[in-house]
C-alpha cells in the first residue's frame, strides 16, 4: 500500500468545512481528495471498525489500522476482536501501540439473541458468562484494550422484569469482580427494540444507569448508542446528561438507516460539541454503515466526520 499518493501536506481550508460538506445524495458537495486524504486533527477519538476503509487501504487489517491512523482516526473498534487468531491480535496491539491509537471495545460475552441468559438467572448461563469475561482479559492484554461490551441479552418471559435486572446485576457484579483487579471496564449497552433487536432487556439510558449504580463498581458502565437511543427514547442530549457519571463511552450511527453522520435525522455537531464540552476523553465508536460503495464512500464517511467534528469550542 502507498500512503503517499493519500497523505497531503495540506491543511484542510475553513472555507471547504464552512462550504457545507456532506455526504447526502441530495446536497453533497465533494471536496478534493488532497482535502479529504491527509491527517485530520479530529476533536475526538472517533474509532472505525475493519472493513470501513477497505478500498483504499486493501484487505489487511495492519494497513488499514495505518490507514484509519494516516486520516487522523484515533481509535479502533472491533467488536469480533475475542474470535480472532492470537497472533493477530497481538499484531493488531502492537500496531495500536505503534500508531499512537486507542483499542475501543471489543464483545465480551457470546449473546444469544432468541432467548435469555442473563436475565434467567440460570447458573449455566451464568458460568459460562463469567467464564466469556476470563477469556476477555486475556485478549484485552494482547490488545491493551479497556473497555469490552456486554449485551445483557434476551427478556425471560417467564420472570417478572424486576428479578430479571436482579440477576443480570448479579452477573455484572461478579464480572466487575474479575476486570477490577486488571483496570478493565465493562459497559454494558441499551439496544433498541423497534428495528434490530426486539426481545433485549436493556433498552434504554435509565435503566442501565440504575443497573450501574446497583453494581456499583468502576468495572461497569455504560455504553451509550446514540442510534439506538435515537430510536428507543429521544432527548438524548438531556438523557446523556442525567447519566453522565456512569457513561464512559459512545458510539453513533445515523438514523434512520444506521449509516454515517448526515445520513439520518440526528444533529451529530451538536451531540459531539456537548460530550466534548462535558470533557469527554473517551472513544466514540463508528459503529455504522456507509451509505455508499467504493473509494467515494470511504471518502464520503471522512467528510461526514470532518462536518460533525466542526464545531466551536
Amino acid at each position: 500500500m502507498n500512503r503517499k499518493n493519500f497523505l497531503k501536506n495540506s491543511m484542510l481550508t475553513g472555507a471547504a468545512l464552512a462550504s457545507g460538506a456532506g455526504v447526502s445524495a441530495q446536497n453533497r458537495v465533494e471536496l478534493r481528495d488532497s482535502d479529504l486524504l491527509q491527517k485530520h486533527n479530529f476533536k475526538l477519538k472517533y474509532a472505525p471498525h475493519f472493513g470501513m476503509f477497505r478500498n483504499h487501504a486493501g484487505d489487511d487489517l495492519i494497513d488499514q489500522l495505518k490507514f484509519m491512523n494516516d486520516i487522523g482516526f484515533r481509535g479502533l473498534e472491533d467488536n469480533g476482536m475475542r474470535g480472532r487468531e492470537i497472533q493477530m491480535q497481538e499484531r493488531i496491539g502492537r500496531q495500536l501501540q505503534d500508531s499512537g491509537m486507542e483499542m475501543g471495545v471489543f464483545v465480551a460475552n457470546t449473546i444469544n439473541w432468541n432467548e435469555p441468559t442473563l436475565s434467567s438467572g440460570d447458573k449455566d448461563h451464568l458460568n459460562r458468562f463469567l467464564n466469556d469475561i476470563r477469556e476477555s482479559v486475556e485478549v484485552a492484554a494482547r490488545v491493551n484494550a479497556r473497555w469490552m461490551t456486554v449485551v445483557p441479552g434476551f427478556v425471560d418471559l417467564r420472570l417478572d422484569k424486576d428479578y430479571q435486572e436482579l440477576n443480570v446485576i448479579n452477573a455484572l457484579k461478579r464480572a466487575s469482580e474479575i476486570f477490577e483487579p486488571h483496570g478493565l471496564v465493562i459497559v454494558i449497552e441499551p439496544l433498541n427494540t423497534l428495528h434490530n433487536h426486539p426481545g433485549m432487556l436493556l433498552t434504554k439510558t435509565s435503566q442501565a444507569y440504575r443497573i450501574c449504580k446497583a453494581v456499583n463498581s468502576p468495572s461497569c458502565k455504560i455504553l451509550y448508542d446514540a442510534y439506538h437511543q435515537a430510536i428507543t427514547e429521544g432527548n438524548m442530549i438531556p438523557n446523556m446528561d442525567d447519566a453522565w457519571d456512569e457513561i464512559p463511552y459512545l458510539q453513533v450511527g445515523d438514523h434512520p438507516g444506521r449509516q454515517e453522520p448526515w445520513t439520518g435525522e440526528v444533529n451529530y455537531r451538536n451531540i459531539f460539541k456537548f460530550v466534548y464540552e462535558k470533557g469527554f476523553d473517551g472513544i466514540v465508536g463508528m459503529e455504522h454503515g456507509k451509505s455508499m460503495g467504493g473509494k467515494e464512500g470511504e471518502k464520503a464517511l471522512i467528510a461526514s466526520y470532518l462536518k460533525a467534528d466542526d464545531f466551536e469550542v
